[in-house]
C-alpha cells in the first residue's frame, strides 16, 4: 500500500486528529481532554482551572478526567481507576498530568491509542512518570521509555523539596534565542514553587527533536556535590514532535513545572494556555501579550504533598 493510501486510511481512523497541530474541523471547536491523577501536585484543581479558561475564551469543548474512588469521589491516591478515558477516542488534544498510575487495560488502551494516533499532546510535570506497573514485564516500557518517547524525558531526579510550598525553589527564565516562539508570548521570568527536575546534563539529554523554551535554576539543591551530573540549570519547558503508529507527526508541548502554587502566577498560566493553543496548531489565536489568563472563579488549591492533603470529598466539579 502506498504512502498516500496509508495517510488516507489514517485520517479515516482519526478524523479529529491533527498532523503537526492541525485543529478541529472547521465549524467545530476543539475537544480538549485533561487526564489528571497525581497524589502530590493537585492536578485535580489546576487542570479544571485551565479548562474553564479555554471554555470561556475560546469556546472549546473541555473534559476533565479524575482518579475516583468506588463512590465517584476524587481520590488522587487511587492509582488504578481513571474512568471516562473513552473521551480520548474523539479528542483533538490530550493534556496529561498523572503520576505512577497502574490503570487496567480497558482504561489504559484509550491513552495508548491516542498517543499513537498522530494527535497533539500536552504534558505537565509528573507525566514524565505517568505510569508504574510493578512486576509486569508486558507493561514495563510504560514505566520509562513510553514517557521519554512521547514527552521527551522520563523521571530521573530533582533538586529537593525544602519546605514544600513555603518559598519558591526554581527561578524560571526565557532562553534568549527562543523568545519569539508563540508559546512564550506574554510569558515573563518568574519564581516557581516546583523544585527543579533534572532532564538534561551529565549522562542525560532530552529525546528526539525536543527544543527547550524555558530554563530553570534551582535555588536550593540536594545535588551540590554532583553538579557535573545534575547541574543547577535545566530546561523546564520544551516543544517536540511525536510520530506514532499512524505515521502522522503530532506536536507535543511539555513542562516540568506544575506545583499547585505555580499556577497562581500569570506567566505560568499563559505558558500553559499558549502551549495548548500551539499544540492544536492555533498559534494564530495567541495574542502578542499571550493568552488571556485571568481565572474563572477562585483558584485556591490545597497544598502539595502526599497522603490526605488533597481536598476530601470532592466530586468532579462543573466546568
Amino acid at each position: 500500500m502506498n504512502g498516500r493510501l496509508l495517510l488516507f486510511f489514517a485520517l479515516l481512523l482519526f478524523p479529529t486528529g491533527s498532523a503537526l497541530g492541525q485543529s478541529a474541523p472547521a465549524g467545530r471547536p476543539p475537544h480538549v481532554v485533561f487526564v489528571t491523577g497525581d497524589e502530590e501536585y493537585r492536578s485535580e484543581e489546576s487542570m479544571p482551572m485551565l479548562a474553564r479558561i479555554l471554555k470561556r475564551d475560546y469556546g472549546f469543548r473541555v473534559t476533565v478526567l479524575y482518579s475516583l474512588d468506588e463512590n465517584g469521589v476524587i481520590d488522587p491516591n487511587n492509582l488504578t481507576n481513571l474512568p471516562g478515558l473513552e473521551a480520548l477516542d474523539s479528542a483533538n488534544l490530550m493534556v496529561m498530568f498523572t503520576r505512577f498510575r497502574a490503570l487496567p487495560d480497558a482504561q489504559l488502551r484509550h491513552i495508548l491509542d491516542y498517543a499513537e494516533s498522530g494527535r497533539p499532546v500536552v504534558g505537565f510535570r509528573t507525566a514524565t512518570h505517568a505510569f508504574r506497573y510493578q512486576n509486569d514485564l508486558a507493561r514495563a516500557h510504560l514505566n520509562e521509555s513510553w514517557e521519554r518517547r512521547l514527552f521527551g524525558q522520563r523521571w530521573i531526579t530533582h533538586h529537593g523539596h525544602f519546605g514544600d510550598g513555603a518559598i519558591p525553589l526554581t527561578s524560571v527564565s526565557l532562553l534568549p534565542w527562543r523568545t519569539s516562539h508563540p508559546i512564550l508570548r506574554g510569558v515573563k521570568p518568574f519564581q516557581a514553587y516546583s523544585w527543579l527536575y533534572h532532564v538534561e546534563g551529565g549522562d542525560h539529554e532530552l529525546y528526539g527533536d525536543s527544543k527547550p523554551l524555558l530554563v530553570g535554576e534551582a535555588l536550593r539543591s540536594n545535588h551540590m556535590n554532583a553538579l557535573a551530573k545534575y547541574p543547577l540549570t535545566n530546561p523546564v519547558a520544551w516543544t517536540k514532535t511525536h510520530t506514532g503508529r499512524s505515521g502522522i507527526t503530532a506536536r507535543v508541548f511539555f513542562t516540568t513545572l506544575g506545583h499547585p502554587y505555580d499556577f497562581r502566577d500569570e506567566s505560568m498560566r499563559k505558558l500553559s494556555l499558549n502551549g495548548i493553543l500551539w499544540a492544536l496548531g492555533m498559534e494564530g489565536r495567541i495574542p502578542a501579550e499571550g493568552a488571556r489568563a485571568d481565572m474563572v472563579g477562585e483558584y485556591a488549591p490545597a497544598p502539595s504533598g502526599f497522603g490526605k492533603l488533597y481536598k476530601q470529598g470532592m466530586r468532579p466539579p462543573p466546568l
